[in-house]
């Protein structure tokens, strides 16, 4: 039986696995003071093109989008963010849990535009009896598979401006987004049209941690009280700082990006072969086949994927995940599995 499930089911890379070895004895600094932190920092912000950018290493996507959205908003405020998005779907309830409504929109393709946030502005305009929209959040690749475009991020923080809203992107998939073929963005053009991001390592390759961004230094005056606070600044700082230096270092985290985007579109492109058709158009790690029930039940015997969502009574679509470790020997004998269907 092989998972594709997700994309954190093994461990660490071996090189980041490595470095903490050659590290373990070497006494630092705790709470992110040590050199590691210190070093991956400053290679994120030459990378960022933003040598001013305020980094923070946190251990997970949820507890990231939790604290920094928590702590821009203030009490009457709201964050707007797609039906599918993980802050609404995946959460728990997180955000809403600190007081703060999530204000949803139903998009197709998990994306959001001028045009779908404007539809909430309107309709979220009587003051003071309705919450305030502030923040717009928005994955990247999306919880769907899918990328935005340099032009679409850019009409998208334009339009936050104007209306006084702040953009802040989920980077838990980042690196896929990144990698993928038809992706025309570059860690510089996202640190240019957000205010806040964060690159996710937990997906890609390392053993837990994401890279909290605030390309404003403002904002994150006080993110360092929050993170106490909330129980998030680590003693042992160093273990996240070691795995973003290894990650960043000969970009270790685009190969093993690019790595998890080819595996899932050989399986696409046999899928596509098959003349299956697709949920999304995903050009990155998560590929979403639509399968008659038979064929999915087939091939739980010997994979394992979410059956994502009903499609009707004979079919539904599935998710299938690859990662930074799939061997193509396994992607390899799946496609035969599909070629013989």
């Amino acid at each position: 039986m092989y998972s594709f499930k997700n994309d954190y089911a093994e461990g660490a890379h071996p090189n980041i696995l490595q470095k903490l070895i050659e590290t373990n004895l070497i006494q630092q600094n705790g709470y992110g003071e040590d050199e590691y932190s210190i070093q991956a920092k400053e290679l994120l912000r030459s990378k960022l093109l933003n040598p001013k950018a305020s980094i923070f290493f946190l251990s997970g996507g949820t507890q990231s989008n939790l604290i920094v959205i928590s702590s821009l908003l203030r009490g009457h405020e709201a964050v707007i963010s797609a039906q599918t998005g993980h802050i609404f779907a995946n959460e728990t309830g997180a955000i809403e849990a600190t007081g703060h409504r999530v204000i949803t929109v139903d998009t197709a393709d998990g994306k959001l535009s001028p045009d779908s946030i404007t539809t909430v502005l309107n309709g979220y305009t009587l003051r003071p009896h309705v919450v305030k929209p502030r923040i717009v959040y928005i994955s990247n690749s999306t919880e769907i598979g899918t990328i935005y475009q340099k032009e679409e991020l850019e009409e998208l923080y334009t339009f936050c401006q104007q209306h006084n809203l702040l953009l802040y992107m989920d980077g838990a998939r980042l690196g896929h987004a990144l990698t993928a073929a038809n992706n025309d963005l570059t860690l510089a053009d996202i640190a240019s049209h957000t205010d806040v991001f964060y690159i996710g390592g937990t997906k890609n390759g390392a053993l837990l941690g994401e890279a909290v961004v605030f390309n404003k230094p403002p904002l994150a005056d006080d993110f360092d009280y929050v993170l106490k606070q909330k129980g998030a600044l680590l003693a042992k700082g160093r273990l996240l700082g070691i795995q973003f230096l290894e990650l960043f270092t000969d970009d270790l985290y685009f190969k093993l990006a690019k790595h998890a985007n080819s595996m899932a579109q050989k399986i696409a492109s046999a899928f596509s072969k098959r003349r299956f058709s697709f949920l999304t158009e995903s050009t990155t790690n998560q590929i979403f086949p639509i399968l008659p029930l038979a064929v999915i039940e087939k091939f739980s015997k010997r994979y394992d994927f979410y059956v994502w969502k009903n499609i009707d009574d004979n079919n539904s679509a599935i998710r299938i995940i690859t990662s930074w470790a799939t061997p193509e020997d396994i992607v390899e004998e799946f496609i035969k599995e599909i070629d013989g269907l």
